[in-house]
């Protein structure tokens, strides 16, 4: 397995890239199966999820043509199951269900896995397709639904930490081909909700309310095929954004949603970290003096579980205290641990991290545990003195497009060293 080698110490300037949504892309990609038309998805970022997802959507009949930037998918003969092999290790193709339940009236889809970052059941993807019509037992693994037609419904999607993102996702895209008016309460709110319904609409779906907590679907006979780009990857910016003022540098985000980052944004300014908005550009330095702050993770628009790793690294940095605490997954401090061997103070206490921050750090090996602990991890590294590898970085390759590549532009001494 590959590693990263991080000279630390070294301030990032310059401008960065901000790569298409993984988070948008992988939903987008599987709700092409709901069509035998051609659809065509620009700026989809270069990433081990983005492939995949192309190979899942392959392995169920569709052609799936996967170029720089842009992925070309035409479902016309489709199966209603795929690879086991490659959806058990993704969570996120499970985001093919409802699209395969609506186009077919049946799937087989192997329970998923992913980062591991706390339970994350797919409970709440099982209900909404049961309440549209479909029967869904679990068998040797496998999600097995079977629907001889589905029906619009209203369909209560809250769960114990919130809504949930790709089971608003599913049960919206199920929804698109059943008979009559399906309305979800307790929706997600998030831009890559907002990002599908549109790609939807653009295929010819009826969806109103996406981006609040009640979105409504009238059901459409058929969808067909579309030119699509997604929007940026508001983490990937967030990300620089923290690397930026941890570093002590200077760095402008070009290409972000300045409207997709204001919990972020707001949290670096209580920081004391410039951030300033010019035009589609945004400029993020490192304040005079930064101060402590508390942080606590909530469902969109509040601060993204997805930045509570990275933000835990700018506050090792500060002096002072500060308190993060975990409110939509449980188990997503596995970072503490490893940003420990770098000589951050970081106690757990249930939801929350407690962080005794301002001595500084210096380099070790450390292990990644997923994919924004990765982040994290590369962050603390870049701001440490002397080396420090980050070992397992295929996480990394799953969210970050060229992450080594963009931060050498930006100056850091960033070197891939290839597994044995």
């Amino acid at each position: 397995m590959d590693s990263l080698l991080i000279r630390g110490g070294v301030p990032l300037y310059g401008d960065v890239q901000i790569s298409g949504s993984k988070n948008s892309t992988l939903p987008i990609m599987a709700a092409a199966l709901l069509t035998a038309e051609k659809c065509v998805i620009r700026r989809v970022p270069a990433l081990s999820d983005v492939h995949f997802m192309a190979s899942i959507i392959a392995s169920l009949g569709a052609e799936v043509k996967v170029e720089p930037g842009c992925v070309t998918i035409q479902a016309a003969k489709i199966k209603p199951h795929g690879d086991y092999e490659l959806i058990r290790k993704m969570r996120g193709s499970i985001c093919i269900l409802g699209p395969l339940l609506a186009r077919l009236r049946r799937a087989r889809v192997s329970l998923p896995g992913g980062c591991v970052i706390g339970t994350r059941p797919i409970d709440l993807h099982l209900k909404g397709m049961r309440e549209l019509g479909a029967e869904i037992p679990i068998r040797n693994g496998y999600v097995c639904a079977v629907a001889k037609r589905l029906q619009g419904r209203e369909i209560f999607m809250g769960g114990r930490s919130g809504p949930t993102v790709l089971g608003t996702d599913n049960v919206m895209m199920a929804a698109t081909l059943a008979e009559g008016v399906t309305v979800i309460h307790s929706a997600a709110c998030e831009p890559e909700v907002v990002d599908l319904a549109n790609f939807l609409n653009a295929m010819g779906a009826r969806i109103t309310g996406a981006g609040s907590p009640t979105i409504t679907i009238v059901g459409v006979k058929a969808l067909h095929g579309v030119e699509w780009e997604v929007i940026p990857d508001r983490i990937e910016a967030a990300t620089y954004a923290v690397a930026a003022a941890a570093s002590g540098g200077e760095v402008n985000l070009l290409g972000a949603r300045a409207d997709h980052l204001s919990a972020v944004t707001d949290k670096l300014r209580e920081a004391g970290v410039k951030v300033e908005r010019n035009g589609a550009i945004i400029n993020v330095k490192r304040g005079s003096r930064l101060k402590s702050v508390d942080v606590t993770t909530q469902p969109y628009a509040g601060f993204p579980t997805d930045v509570q790793a990275q933000m835990m690294a700018l506050m090792c940095l500060v002096p002072g205290m500060s308190i993060i605490t975990e409110r939509i997954f449980e188990s997503r401090f596995t970072h503490a641990a490893e940003m420990g061997r770098l000589g951050a103070d970081i106690s757990i206490e249930g939801p929350s991290a407690i962080i005794k921050g301002g001595k500084p750090l210096s380099g070790a090996p450390v292990m990644a545990s997923d994919l924004r602990a990765s982040a994290a991890l590369v962050i603390a590294g870049l701001s440490a003195r002397g080396e420090t590898k980050v070992n397992r970085i295929y996480h990394l390759d799953r969210g970050y497009e060229d992450i080594d590549g963009k931060l050498r532009k930006l100056g850091a001494r960033v070197e891939r060293v290839p597994g044995e």
